[in-house]
């Protein structure tokens, strides 16, 4: 059984493979902030984010339904589940932007199948992406790859927490999309660090 702060958030796993220092402010540090991307995205999550039920056909849709893993140390939601008559099982995860490929969705999702399987002891091969803004579908397959990866990331996560290390930042494209870049701070950070292995380098006094 893991301990309480050994647990790690599905969600944390997209926040450590987009960025791990925005892992780390929001889930070490519980900073969080919104910009207007946040804002779409919680828009367009109203909908999933309420636990309710529907058939669509002979499909059971379940959305905002809580998830677990014992044996990875999983907790979470998952924003929509499909249950199909012939006992398939089918996560989907709605993102508010344009359909394409992010590593870190995949992994997301990945993590709820994991999840899914354990819980009702089902495989889960696939899943997929929607997309908000263009009403379409992009499927997952949870390879042993994919899987592999989450897992190594879920590792990642938690020698973090039980460190409390902060990850350095990495200012670079993520960054202007980020909704922690003012509290992160990453320019600064970085001139103040080539500042300081530069008075190293040329042994400059302070």
């Amino acid at each position: 059984m893991w301990q309480d702060d050994e647990t790690v958030m599905i969600s944390a796993i997209e926040h450590w493979s987009y960025c791990p220092r925005q892992c780390a402010l929001i889930h070490v540090e519980q900073i969080y902030d919104e910009n207007v991307f946040t804002l779409r995205g919680s828009r367009v999550h109203e909908r999933v984010d309420t636990a309710t039920w529907e058939m669509s056909g002979t499909t059971r849709i379940e959305r905002a339904l809580p998830l677990w893993c014992e044996r990875l140390g999983l907790n979470g939601r998952a924003d929509s589940v499909e249950f199909h008559a012939d006992g398939g099982i089918f996560p989907v995860e709605t993102k508010h932007g344009a359909q394409r490929e992010k590593r870190h969705d995949d992994l997301q999702l990945c993590a709820q199948a994991v999840c899914l399987e354990e819980m009702f002891g089902r495989a889960v091969p696939a899943g997929a992406i929607y997309y908000h803004s263009t009403r379409r579908r992009r499927e997952v397959a949870f390879t042993e790859e994919l899987r592999a990866e989450m897992e190594a990331v879920i590792s990642q996560i938690r020698e973090m927490r039980r460190t409390g290390a902060m990850p350095p930042p990495v200012n670079d494209g993520r960054c202007p999309n980020c909704s922690l870049v003012e509290v992160c701070a990453p320019a600064a950070l970085v001139a103040g660090r080539q500042a300081y292995h530069l008075r190293q380098l040329y042994r400059i006094e302070e």
